[in-house]
């Protein structure tokens, strides 16, 4: 098992759908793909709850302005974190 190796959208979607066929065992997928327990247990519940899309990287990705709070207009005015 390897922690931090970096995978694809296609190869999340596969993973999942390997663990979910297989009795969700969260350890036998991260045994044959190389990933850590954890990180398979995280995709399969994100899959379940919001579908493929909960699968995609959405580290550093902006919120729509849409969904900002007035929070976080201050701090993007501001340059505040």
């Amino acid at each position: 098992m390897s922690n931090g190796r970096k995978t694809t959208l296609e190869e999340r979607t596969e993973i999942v759908a390997f663990c979910i066929a297989n009795g969700k065992d969260y350890g036998v997928a991260a045994e044959k793909y190389g990933v850590s327990y954890q990180q398979v247990y995280s995709w399969v519940h994100k899959y379940e709850a919001k579908g493929a899309d909960g699968l995609t990287d959405r580290r550093g990705k902006a919120k729509p302005e849409d969904e900002l709070t007035e929070t976080d207009k201050l701090r993007m005015e501001n340059k505040i974190f």
